[in-house]
């Protein structure tokens, strides 16, 4: 929607295989839009994939396409692998195919842009310097493990191959249209039904929460002029501990949609920890706005509040995609 919200966009070719936590809902705004087209596809589907691209004949590809989620990753991390590293594999074959077939301007042009995560780059102190484009990868988490994996065939196949790849690597994405099994969107909803608010361990971990849009004006730039071969590091230079967020959550929400009485502070639980959790990210995102001019439009605060409001006054969706399957799972999840 961020793409085709300029009337002079390139057409999109949507393709997404609709697990769990796809939903089609999200697409309303562009159902009559003819540059919009959507495919329901599993990137792990090599012959699907090169037959999209002989179809359609894309001068881009960007690859967001990932099982993102640490919790279930722990729980099942088969799934994480067959998608973040054997799908991965899958596209950039089918691309190299496509790619290795275009002559003169268009193989030129071309460009794969695959969106990873800084929690490939392991774990920070609390004065650690911010992960850049140079930190070392140390994943912690079988979520990770996948993304640095997929990040290194990404690499592979433009130095072996000369495929023309780009890569970013994002702090923690948040705003309108998150799945609410991530931190800010579990908060409002479950807030909201009066059910206790879990926070893992003391809740000192620290994240760079980066609002959803300006990502994605930071994707279209490093599809735009990144160089070929090149990183990016793409953060909201907002770093905050989890409780803060929560706190923050529930301060918004005690002013736009107050309880008959007290604080939705009052539901806030601790709860035990999860294996392996990362105490600290932050984004060094400097190369973003030395080479590209790019940075954040949006502070924590001006983002949480758009998205607060968006949960407020989008019960349908949210009806939609809170499933018995995924009230089962944060049930199972949170027993303790």
């Amino acid at each position: 929607m961020e793409w085709l919200s300029d009337p002079n966009a390139d057409p999109v070719v949507n393709v997404d295989k609709l697990t769990y936590a796809g939903n089609l809902r999200s697409l309303a705004p562009l159902q009559d839009d003819p540059r919009h087209r959507f495919v329901r596809a599993d990137i792990a589907d090599g012959q699907a994939m090169a037959e999209l691209l002989a179809r359609h004949r894309p001068r881009a590809v960007v690859h967001f396409a990932a099982e993102s989620h640490v919790d279930r990753s722990i729980d099942g991390p088969a799934a994480f692998v067959q998608t973040n590293i054997v799908g991965t594999f899958a596209l950039l074959e089918a691309v190299r195919a496509y790619w290795s077939a275009l002559e003169g301007e268009a193989r030129q042009a071309f460009r794969f842009l695959h969106v990873s995560t800084d929690e490939v780059y392991g774990t920070l102190g609390p004065q650690d310097p911010k992960f850049s484009e140079t930190t070392p990868y140390a994943p912690n988490s079988p979520y990770a493990a996948s993304k640095a994996a997929s990040d290194h065939l990404v690499r592979a196949w433009h130095h072996t191959y000369g495929l023309p790849t780009v890569t970013t690597n994002c702090s923690n994405n948040y705003g309108p249209c998150q799945f609410p099994e991530k931190l800010i969107p579990l908060m409002i909803l479950r807030a909201l039904a009066g059910e206790p608010l879990p926070v893992y361990g003391d809740g000192l971990n620290v994240r760079d929460w980066l609002f959803v849009h300006d990502h994605c004006a930071a994707v279209r730039e490093v599809l735009a002029r990144g160089r070929i071969g090149e990183t990016y590091n793409v953060g909201g230079c907002n770093e905050m501990r989890n409780i803060d967020v929560v706190h923050a959550i529930c301060d918004l929400l005690d002013e736009l949609r107050p309880r008959a009485q007290g604080s939705y502070r009052e539901q806030i639980r601790f709860v035990t920890d999860r294996p392996g959790h990362d105490r600290r990210y932050a984004i060094d995102a400097g190369k973003m706005a030395g080479e590209l001019g790019w940075q954040p439009a949006e502070t924590f605060a001006t983002g949480l509040r758009k998205t607060v409001r968006w949960y407020l006054d989008n019960a349908e969706w949210v009806r939609e995609v809170t499933s018995g399957e995924y009230r089962n799972w944060v049930s199972r999840h949170y027993a303790s």
